[in-house]
């Protein structure tokens, strides 16, 4: 079985978060909400592994 990988993974963190902050840009709350819930979708989708994502899901809540 696999695990959550919460190392840094990750290859030029910062352009990506700059990406990120980049792609809300110009967006309402409403709008940053629904962007953020449908990259959500995506990613996990791309995870594919429900177990991981259900530790994804616990390791979120748990901050």
């Amino acid at each position: 079985m696999n695990q959550l990988n919460t190392n840094k993974n990750i290859s030029r963190p910062d352009d990506f978060y700059a990406e990120l902050l980049a792609a809300h840009e110009g967006l309402s709350k409403a709008e940053s909400d629904a962007f953020n819930a449908r990259l959500i979708l995506l990613l996990a989708n791309h995870i594919g592994d429900k177990d991981i994502l259900s530790e994804a899901l616990k390791a979120a809540k748990a901050g």
